[in-house]
């Protein structure tokens, strides 16, 4: 694939103005190449009549047809090659031959072969002033600035080009041979080019040309070959980030920019970048494999729990014959156990669709007093065989709540049952509700063994709980908050938890009173984590939980 890009020598002035630079070095080329052309076809009109006066012993227009035709032929297979310089110097020492043959050869022709050797001489030196102007240039007012400006980019530790309005790259420095680890002069012509890899060279010639036809700051990430510094081994692709940033103002008489382009390798970073997406990829992969196995040994285990639990109901109920009063009890406990299972497995249901985000609510206006007696009652026994006490501190005159009921009524379940079991012999467990400008406060408080900060910034983690290991006195998955997290997520609200060691903890949930907003993503909820102030009353805490709700 060739450059459509019109590339010119690295060797090139940087300093010339791009539209300037542009016209000379298109105007230089063709005069080389048309240059050539004539040659040969001067060469091949002259040889019939140079192989004629060869025969007839003349031997100087044959000589001087051979050294056009070689001269011509040289000359444009250098040009076909892109290399201009030695084209012109070809032509240079063709013309110069042509002349000193014909000076040796009759002194009657000295004034012509002295006037060859002088054209060739101004022909040269005015294509060097051409291409290489020193009156003004467009990095600075004098091209004696030129010296300094070249010393300050090849001074720079990043490999820097410089671009021409048209997209031609005029300079290369130093430090780009060594990123590449090659030489510089095989970067010349279509060489720097030819390095890009092809699945990068459209995004490469887009940011050029963002950067000369709209003056836009670009930026690419591209992968080059680069050659191996060990003998005998093959090259290989490097990541390169090249900045493209425009002149300020464009040429005279033309709307493209010069730019200038800084490179610098980043493949370091790249393989961190695609270490740290796999990583993911594979944390993912985990994650619903995870889900999949709790999904797949719940739905597997819940249908052999339910045969225990009936079959021990109907044992207890006499169905199968009249049991002594051993069997009863055994049968309570089978009873019992099966039932603590099933809810282990629910738990582990519920928590693994909302996961998957693949558990759904249905939401419905009703009062949410309605909720307090029946969670109650579920958790009464729980706290009665460890003596604690339930309260309830209700407002009076509560709005009505659009919210799925039985998702509500699982997280007061939940909140309830682990203010219970984690409450000291004889304590309190306080289930309040009130008004919180548009959000409907739930707060569960207990005066039990409480949570640390590095917990509490934890909470919504599966399986968590703030005594693990085997010497663990309180039984439990730890999902019951991971649950009430992802409910309270799915209504668009709000986790908020207060705690200290061995003080106590407050968990309170906001629940927007208009329901969810179907467009957000749920797990949307947030988690405050506070130091539980023990001097503070009642009254402090709803106030401080406002102001935390109204901050975030």
């Amino acid at each position: 694939m060739r450059n459509p890009l019109k590339f010119v020598d690295i060797g090139a002035s940087l300093a010339e103005p791009a539209a300037i630079g542009t016209r000379a070095t298109r105007k230089g080329r063709e005069g080389l190449f048309f240059a050539a052309m004539g040659l040969l076809a001067a060469a091949a009109i002259a040889y019939p009549f140079a192989l004629y006066f060869l025969t007839t012993g003349l031997r100087i227009p044959f000589l001087l047809a051979s050294i056009a035709m070689a001269g011509g032929g040289v000359s444009l297979a250098l040009h076909m090659h892109k290399r201009f310089a030695q084209e012109r110097a070809c032509l240079i020492a063709t013309v110069a031959a042509l002349g000193l043959t014909l000076t040796l050869a009759d002194p009657d022709v000295l004034d012509f072969g002295l006037a060859a050797l002088i054209g060739v001489v101004i022909f040269a030196f005015g294509g060097y002033i051409r291409r290489n102007p020193t009156s003004q240039n467009a990095w600075g007012a004098a091209g004696a600035e030129r010296p300094a400006f070249a010393d300050f980019i090849e001074s720079v530790p990043d490999a820097v080009a410089v671009f021409g309005g048209d997209g031609a790259l005029r300079y290369l420095t130093r430090s780009t041979s060594r990123l590449l680890a090659c030489q510089r002069y095989e970067l010349d012509g279509d060489g720097f080019f030819e390095r890009i890899h092809v699945m990068d060279r459209p995004a490469y010639m887009a940011a050029i040309s963002s950067a000369t036809r709209r003056g836009k700051v670009s930026q690419v990430e591209m992968r080059m070959r680069r050659d191996s510094e060990t003998p005998g081994r093959s090259a290989h692709y490097v990541w390169i980030e090249m900045s493209l940033s425009p002149v300020s103002e464009s040429a005279e008489g033309m709307d493209a920019h010069d730019v200038i382009g800084v490179m610098r390798d980043i493949t370091a970073r790249k393989d961190t970048e695609g270490e740290t997406e796999k990583a993911r990829r594979e944390a993912e992969q985990a994650s619903e494999a995870k889900s999949r196995f709790l999904a797949t040994i719940g739905h597997e285990l819940r249908t052999p729990l339910n045969a225990i639990v009936g079959f021990s109901d109907m044992m207890q109920a006499g169905i199968g014959g009249t049991l002594s009063p051993g069997h009863q009890e055994y049968a309570g406990h089978i009873r019992q156990s099966g039932l603590h299972l099933l809810e282990v497995v629910n738990m582990l249901l519920d928590m693994s669709k909302i996961e998957a985000g693949k558990f759904e609510i249905s939401t419905d206006l009703f009062s949410p007093e309605t909720l307090v007696d029946p969670c109650i009652q579920l958790v009464e026994q729980q706290a009665a065989d460890k003596g604690v006490t339930l309260t309830r501190a209700l407002a009076p005159g509560l709005p009505q709540l659009m919210a799925d009921e039985r998702a509500c009524r699982q997280i007061l379940i939940n909140l309830l049952s682990n203010a219970v079991k984690f409450s000291h012999e004889g304590g309190e467990v306080q289930l309040a509700m009130r008004r919180q400008g548009k959000m409907l406060a739930v707060a569960v408080s207990d005066s039990g063994i409480g949570m640390t900060p590095e917990t509490i910034g934890r909470i919504g983690e599966p399986f968590l709980q703030e005594q693990g290991g085997l010497s663990r006195r309180y039984e439990g998955t730890g999902l019951g908050l991971s649950i009430v997290k992802g409910l309270v997520g799915l209504h668009d609200g709000q986790l908020h938890v207060t705690s200290e060691p061995g003080i106590g903890t407050t968990v309170t949930v906001l629940l927007p009173l208009d329901g969810p907003e179907r467009t957000r993503k749920p797990h949307s909820a947030e988690i405050a984590v506070l130091h539980k102030d023990t001097s503070r009353n009642d009254e402090d805490k709803w106030q401080h939980d406002e102001r935390q709700s109204a901050a975030r």
